[in-house]
């Protein structure tokens, strides 16, 4: 027998794969059986369960999403669910009030989780009430409540859903990443929402990645906010740099390397890890990695001109503020989200502000005055540019932030103008396609403290987008991965036309 020979197993199986698969198969079928046996993992219970192939479970309303998300948790006093009685019993405590003390409703307990022990913690537990730092009014036919530092989103209020009555339980900025996983810090990790639609949907534009992030992760402790654990790496958020020179970081072909060299290097590349990819068919990674290569190259095209905004008119850099420096940074963003979705790409995660901007325990009327003013214009522009453009009923438009702000005055370290961290009631809202306009749901107490009725977690939020592009939400169960009941959410019919 020559060495060639005795090199390979059998028939023409490399012996290399021929022993990995044996010993591992024989392995895995052990242990896999006593993981079973004692009830670890299982098979699925679904019989007819089949990986996604691209296909919605019912007809879509939307083709797109712009999720948009204001980071370090905006007020809902002072945006878009105002409360008189802040005013009225400015200063007073919460039992001084002929109010229900808010503390002493069973939902407080229900919805909060905070990691430090309940006797030290004493977030959202303050007890005098912090009046109201800016005007409101009612606007648009529909007399919806929103405050004065919202002038032109003001003028889209009959194009929008707002959601007053959403909670979360995590009371620190992880909700961030809660708010988009779904889980509180101290559970195991999920995909984020824009990793689940991708997963079920797949691609409109082979040439662009089907979840594009702008602004973000805004930390490395906000990955999860993008991530697709599971799921495998290639459903992940890709990250866009709005730079014109380098949009794809690492991505850029070398100085003085051609194009078609570039070609025929990747072409290598990707002829080696398929060669690899036969030994090792399982390998999600290794097939995620060459999926990779073959979407940068056609990328390194495509990107620059899809987030190339010099290509936009003098009228339309001026409707998103791109000449003003306090409204530049999100108006970029925002139109290159636009311009994005318009070319097929299926979930846009916009950060339009930097981490933790929003979270005013300080100076909360000289901050939140200073960002609403970043962000009113750039975000009333995407409304009203959607809708001139007859994008309005393909894309779906969701703002929200990690949870709201205290009806209390923030005491610690001497607090005297600052509300802090508070996830029992806060207000999102929702606009385009699919989704009712000029329409308030859902409802916090008289001082915005608890999200009413049953309220909605934020999986409800998932839902909701997963069931307008046409998903299941529970359909996407991965066999090996139980998820929990309230990952799952439950759709917001209520704001659907």
């Amino acid at each position: 027998m020559t060495m060639r020979n005795r090199n390979r197993g059998c028939g023409s199986i490399p012996r290399r794969t021929f022993l990995s698969d044996c010993g591992m198969g024989f392995t895995g079928l052990a242990l896999g059986a006593l993981l079973a046996e004692d009830g670890i993992v299982r098979g699925s219970e679904s019989p007819t369960w089949t990986p996604p192939d691209g296909r919605a479970h019912h007809t879509p309303r939307t083709k797109s999403v712009i999720w948009i998300f204001l980071s370090g948790g905006y007020s809902h006093l002072e945006t878009f669910d105002p409360k008189p009685a802040l005013n009225t019993y400015a200063g007073k405590t919460f039992d001084d009030t002929p109010l229900e003390n808010p503390l002493h409703s069973p939902l407080h307990k229900k919805r909060f989780r905070s990691v430090a022990a309940e006797e030290i913690n004493v977030r959202d537990v303050y007890p005098t009430i912090y009046p109201m730092q800016v005007g409101w009014k009612k606007h648009g036919e529909s007399g919806i409540e929103i405050t004065d530092w919202w002038p032109y989103l003001a003028q889209q209020a009959d194009d929008l859903c707002f959601v007053r009555n959403m909670w979360t339980t995590d009371n620190d900025h992880a909700a961030e990443n809660q708010i988009h996983t779904g889980r509180h810090r101290l559970d195991e990790t999920q995909p984020s929402i824009g990793s689940w639609a991708h997963y079920g949907l797949g691609t409109l534009n082979e040439n662009l990645p089907q979840f594009v992030v702008l602004g973000g992760p805004t930390r490395t402790d906000t990955r999860q906010s993008i991530d697709s654990y599971y799921l495998g790496p290639q459903y992940a958020g890709v990250p866009l740099e709005l730079a014109a020179e380098t949009p794809l970081p690492f991505g850029s072909r070398h100085t003085g390397q051609s194009a078609k060299q570039q070609r025929n290097e990747f072409a290598a590349i990707n002829r080696l890890n398929e060669l690899t990819a036969v030994e090792y068919p399982e390998d999600q990674e290794l097939r995620a990695r060459i999926r990779a290569y073959e979407l940068a190259f056609r990328m390194q095209a495509a990107v620059p001109e899809a987030i190339d905004l010099s290509q936009e008119t003098a009228a339309t850099a001026e409707m998103y503020g791109l000449g003003d420096e306090a409204t530049k940074l999100a108006g970029r963003r925002l139109l290159a989200a636009r311009r994005l979705v318009e070319r097929g790409v299926r979930f846009v995660q916009v950060f339009p502000s930097t981490y933790g901007k929003w979270d005013s325990h300080r100076k909360l009327k000289e901050l939140h005055g200073k960002m609403c003013a970043g962000v009113d214009r750039p975000v009333a522009a995407l409304i009203a540019d959607l809708k001139q453009r007859g994008l309005f009923e393909d894309v779906t438009v969701v703002f929200c932030t990690e949870f709201g702000r205290t009806p209390g005055l923030e005491l610690r370290g001497g607090g005297k103008d600052g509300r802090d961290h508070h996830p029992n009631g806060f207000t999102v809202w929702f606009a385009g396609a699919g989704i009712k306009r000029g329409v308030v749901h859902g409802e916090t107490d008289e001082l915005g403290y608890h999200a009413l009725g049953e309220g909605h977690y934020v999986t409800d939020m998932h839902a909701t987008v997963l069931h307008l592009l046409g998903l299941d939400n529970r359909r996407l169960e991965i066999p090996g991965r139980k998820r929990l009941e309230i990952d799952h959410g439950r759709p917001i019919h209520d704001i659907l036309t």
